[in-house]
């Protein structure tokens, strides 16, 4: 049984219905409680701006040690960072205050629901939840690792560059020590290797000072330095993420349409081709150009696909929603 788009059907506190104008009303109040609601979330990703950084930029510092190469991130302005730190936070901020404001959005709309819609909200909702924070889990521990290993050994790999060698036996080399780590009290103008973080390190306190230690970072002689740009690295993230949260919201689209009848469970099993080119096309569309995210996005949504059509065929809309004769009586029942 298809279900009919729901409508707003609000009642004023007077018993009348609400006109425009009164929506609009209704709408602003919504938005000021919800965007004041946000302020808490806010000075809490203010305040954590910095870890939260780190974690996203962990895969890209764990593939430069993995390829030697110096474990930091280019800078090219001193407002930059400054920027980042904000936009994260930002991001942070709705991520975290989403179900907040989908509650102000629920509490907009439901009073012009019937119930049976209001069910039809009860399922999606939290399935289209589930499905973004899977597509976060997905994204940092299965893409990111994947994408950052292939370019940056396809990025060191391209050359070779060797040093001219010559005869040295006449020479004293001076020998700096390879430590894992650094010393916990070395003396002014001492000199080490740190292998963990791959650095030449010095102290550069004066006599009787705590230690001021400074790092050159070493890099293998591949002839290309790979330093990701703390901007484009996370313009870059940002982009992934919106692409793979929309794409993970594949099987809500599956319900939508199976429910409005636009679709039949049935008939479109039998395009699976079809799906298939569609996942492979929207994969190119929503991630950038490169020959790894696109296969790593268009595989899970033709998977999610499937989960849709499995979801569809265990809660067809009869399951959930009342017959057409049902249907009719007062939309302004208790939310």
């Amino acid at each position: 049984m298809p279900i009919r788009l729901p409508i707003l059907r609000t009642k004023n506190s007077d018993g009348g219905a609400m006109s425009f104008g009164d929506h609009l009303e209704e709408l602003r109040s919504r938005l000021i409680v919800a965007l004041l609601g946000l302020v808490p979330v806010l000075l809490l990703a203010l305040a954590f701006g910095g870890p939260l950084m780190n974690m996203l930029m962990q895969p890209a510092f764990a593939e430069l040690h993995k390829q030697g190469l110096p474990e930091t991130f280019l800078s090219t302005s001193p407002a930059e960072s400054f920027g980042q730190y904000m936009k994260v936070s930002l991001l942070a901020t709705i991520i975290v205050g989403s179900p907040w404001l989908l509650y102000q959005l629920w509490l907009f709309v439901a009073p012009g629901l019937y119930k049976h819609e209001r069910k039809f909200i009860h399922v999606l909702l939290p399935l289209s939840t589930a499905l973004t924070i899977a597509s976060a889990f997905f994204m940092y521990y299965v893409l990111l690792p994947v994408i950052l290993s292939f370019f940056m050994r396809f990025g060191t790999g391209i050359t070779t560059h060797r040093a001219h060698q010559i005869d040295a036996s006449a020479i004293a080399l001076s020998e700096a020590p390879v430590l894992k780590g650094d010393p916990v009290d070395p003396t002014p103008g001492s000199m080490w290797i740190n292998s963990d973080l791959r650095q030449l390190r010095v102290n550069l306190a004066p006599a009787g000072k705590p230690p001021e230690i400074y790092g050159m970072p070493l890099t293998k002689d591949s002839g290309i330095l790979i330093q990701p740009r703390l901007t484009d690295y996370f313009k870059w993230l940002t982009v992934l993420g919106a692409g793979f949260a929309l794409a993970f919201q594949t099987p809500v689209v599956v319900l939508l349409l199976g429910w409005s009848g636009a679709i039949d469970p049935k008939t479109i099993a039998k395009y699976r081709k079809h799906a298939i080119l569609g996942a492979f096309i929207i994969g190119a569309v929503l991630t950038p150009p490169d020959p790894i995210s696109q296969p790593l996005l268009s595989i899970p949504i033709y998977l999610l696909y499937e989960l849709g059509l499995l979801l569809l065929k265990v809660l067809p809309a009869k399951k959930l929603f009342k017959t057409e004769s049902e249907m009719d009586g007062d939309p302004d029942d208790e939310v």
